[in-house]
Order: C-alpha cells, then sequence, then structure tokens
C-alpha cells in the first residue's frame, strides 16, 4: 500500500529513510526550514566516522568521580555551561546512572552494535546510490596512544568493542610510525579498525542524499514542524509554520528539535544539546592516510575535502547558547601536538570554526519506533555522537515499521517507552 510519508528533518537520519521509503514505493514528504547539509545540522560537522567500534556509551562506570573534575577544567573535553547545569540535573542524574554498572554498558554496546555494525557497507550502497561513491572512504580509524598501557586502562571499552564483533590489529613502536608516518614520536602505541570508514564531506554527502531523494520522487518543502493533526490517535496531518501537511505518516528526524515533537505525540524523551565544536586547517601540511583519534585528546582527525578536521568535545549547554570558541581552539591545540609539521601559528584565514548540537539522550541509545499518541508517527532521532553513522541503519527500520516488517534491530531497546 503506498502511504504519504513526511519526514521532518533532513539531516542523515531523515536522508536515509526517505530514500528508503522511496524505495518501498511510498509518496514522500521531506520537511526541512533549511538548506539540507548546510552548517546549521549537526551531521555537517561531525568528526565524519562511520565506525562499527562506536559501540561505547559516554557514560561508564565512574564517571560520577570525574564531573566535578570536568567541571573544574576549562580544557577538558567535557564541560558543562554553569548557567545551563539546573536544567540539565534531570538528565546528568539519567546519564550517570546509565553507565553505572558494567551489565547496562555491555547492554547499551550491543544494542549500539545492532545499529553500527555493517555502517560502512550501508553507507557505501547509500553513496553509490547517489552518484558520491567517492565520498565514503574504507581506510579504517586509527586510535593512537603514548603507551601501551594507556589502551589497556580502557580495557572495559575495547571489550565491548570485541564483544560487538570488532577486530583491530595492533602496532607499536616503528611499525606506528609506519601506519601513520605523520603522528608526533610521543605516540608509541596504536590501534588500527579496519573495518572502519568515514567521510571526506558530510554535508556534502547529506546534500546529495537529499538531491537524490528528490530525484526518485520526493518533495522538498522549506519549513518547520509545529505539532501533528489528529483523529483517534490516527495523523491526519503535520501542522507547519506554513501550514498543514496533509499524510498518512510522519517521521520525527529532527535532531535536537524533535523532543518538543515527541511530547506532542505523547513521549517525553529527555533530550540534551551535547554540542560539539570543529576547527578545520585548510591546505594543511599533513594528510591522514587513516583518521585517527589520540587517546590524550580523544578528537576524531580526518582529512576532509576541505582540510584536516578535528572534531570532538562535549558542551552541556542550552541549544540556542552562543558558542564558546575556545573549545574549538582546544581542539587545534591538539591537532598541533599530533600533528608536529602543522605550523605553530596558522594564519585565521586557513582556519574554520564550527559548532552543533548532538541530539543525546542520557543512555546513549537513540529513539526508534512508533510514538505512543499515534502509531502512525514514528520517532527516528537522538543518535548523540553516531548520527551519521547510524543513519542508515535507522533508515532501514523506519520503512520496516511503515510497511509491517519485522526489523535486525531489537526494538524494544529504542523505544520511547523506556523513559517512563
Amino acid at each position: 500500500m503506498t502511504l504519504h510519508v513526511v519526514v521532518i528533518g533532513a539531516g542523515a537520519v531523515g536522508a536515509a529513510a526517505a530514500l528508503a521509503l522511496l524505495r518501498d514505493g511510498h509518496r514522500v514528504t521531506i520537511l526541512e526550514p533549511e538548506e539540507p547539509g548546510g552548517p546549521q545540522a549537526a551531521s555537517y560537522g561531525n568528526g565524519a566516522w562511520i565506525s562499527p567500534a562506536s559501540v561505547v556509551p559516554v557514560s561508564m562506570p565512574g564517571l560520577w568521580r570525574k564531573v566535578p573534575g570536568y567541571l573544574l577544567d576549562p580544557a577538558g573535553p567535557f564541560t558543562i555551561r554553569p548557567g545551563s547545569l539546573p536544567g540539565l540535573l534531570p538528565w546528568l542524574v539519567r546519564f550517570v546512572r546509565a553507565g553505572a554498572t558494567v551489565p547496562r554498558v555491555e547492554a547499551t554496546a550491543r544494542t549500539l552494535a545492532a545499529l553500527l555494525g555493517d555502517a560502512p557497507e550501508r553507507h557505501e550502497a547509500l553513496a553509490a546510490s547517489a552518484g558520491v561513491a567517492d565520498l565514503i572512504r574504507r581506510t579504517g580509524l586509527l586510535y593512537p596512544y603514548p603507551e601501551r598501557a594507556g589502551f589497556e586502562a580502557e580495557a572495559l571499552a575495547w571489550r565491548l568493542r570485541r564483544e560487538a564483533g570488532v577486530a583491530w590489529t595492533e602496532h607499536a613502536g616503528d611499525a606506528v610510525r609506519a601506519i601513520a608516518p605523520d603522528l608526533a614520536p610521543h605516540y608509541r602505541f596504536a590501534v588500527h579498525v579496519p573495518a572502519g570508514a568515514h567521510c571526506t564531506d558530510p554535508g556534502a554527502y547529506v546534500g546529495a542524499l537529499i538531491r537524490h531523494a528528490k530525484a526518485e520522487g520526493a518533495t522538498l518543502v522549506r519549513g518547520r514542524a509545529l505539532g501533528f493533526s489528529l483523529s483517534d490517535k490516527h495523523l491526519q496531518a503535520v501542522a507547519t509554520d506554513a501550514g498543514e501537511i496533509r499524510c498518512d505518516r510522519a517521521v520525527i528526524a529532527a535532531g535536537i528539535r524533535s523532543g518538543a515533537l515527541a511530547r506532542k505525540a505523547g513521549d517525553r524523551v529527555p533530550l540534551a544539546a551535547e554540542r560539539g565544536y570543529h576547527v578545520v586547517v585548510a591546505d594543511p601540511e599533513v594528510t591522514l592516510a587513516i583518521p585517527a583519534m589520540p587517546s590524550d585528546g580523544k578528537m576524531a582527525n580526518t582529512s576532509t575535502r576541505a582540510g584536516l578536521r578535528s572534531a570532538g568535545q562535549v558542551e552541556l549547554a542550552h541549544p540556542d547558547a552562543p558558542p564558546n570558541w575556545r573549545r574549538a581552539d582546544i581542539l587545534l591545540a591538539h591537532l598541533k601536538a599530533a600533528y608536529p609539521a602543522l605550523p605553530r601559528d596558522i594564519p585565521e584565514q586557513r582556519l574554520a570554526r564550527w559548532m552543533g548540537c548532538r541530539p543525546s539522550t542520557p543512555d546513549g541509545v537513540p529513539v526508534i519506533g512508533r510514538a505512543s499518541g499515534s502509531p502512525d508517527i514514528l520517532h527516528a532521532f537522538g543518535h548523540g555522537h553516531v548520527g551519521l553513522a547510524a543513519g542508515a541503519a535507522t533508515g532501514g527500520a523506519i520503512a520496516d515499521l511503515v510497511a509491517g516488517r519485522s526489523s535486525h534491530l531489537p526494538m524494544a531497546a529504542f523505544s520511547a517507552r523506556r523513559f517512563r
């Protein structure tokens, strides 16, 4: 049966959902207030990694002991805007509890593994269908450490990856120089995950997917969703700032703005703006054959079409709070320390800084499934650090729900009802 589905949001998740629904023969309208693939979207500025190894949640056992130090360290990888702290406390309590025990993080990793295990293959297929196969590269991903002891200190994280089916090779001493010749010499140990992939231009990639969806028959409407018109729990229309769009189904894939829409669909989802930053060095003196995440900076360093990108940081703050560009400068300092060939004083005209809001749930698991207020409204948001990577599998799961097919994903684990 052909249905009219409105996909709210044209980011990585919304684009993949639209294409999967089109393949099933549905009529698709994509509702997005701004340019698809533009810098307003979290998928534009992420680390560009598509990694099956991204199954480790941010909240891990013992995190609660570190939070005070994070708050006091202005240069640390995790910070909370003081003015935002009161409103974030309920989310933070859930966040710490989600990673309080090993069994809890093991369950989270298993859930994310189902979403990410075949992410590189799915994105290769998506990119090829959109005519931009060159944007997805299968070079693997590298995790450098100053010493093997740093790797061993993260034993739980690497065990979670191994149990998720992630394989890796270990390199020490001169072998690190062979695989990553531009790395600073103080990195004497590295782990290479060959299954990992990356995108050389995430914004262009998402834009290409939306253009492909339009070529396949989707309609792109510029506007912002405001709510839903229901009759006896059945969807009649999506209300927008430009009027109603009558439809049979709706998909909420609006990133950080999804929480308000989910409430109007009957679900209160604790969603925080886990703001991330990036800095890009144009015309860099370093080109990375393999993207790397040095352990001392915890930033994803990737060679992109625009230059050498370093992305990371976690800043919990109101979504509309002004950026703190010091966070991007911290990334730049780490980048210079990791790659000595970069100049100490890089001209400002060669630098680009960005900030975006990761839509994050406290347990690190996205919300995918039917809304409580109507079976015709589907959630597809809250992907946090894995929105780009997990977008393809999420899109497939949404198409399965619309079609009434079973999914390969453990759908109960993604339900919004887990927050009740």
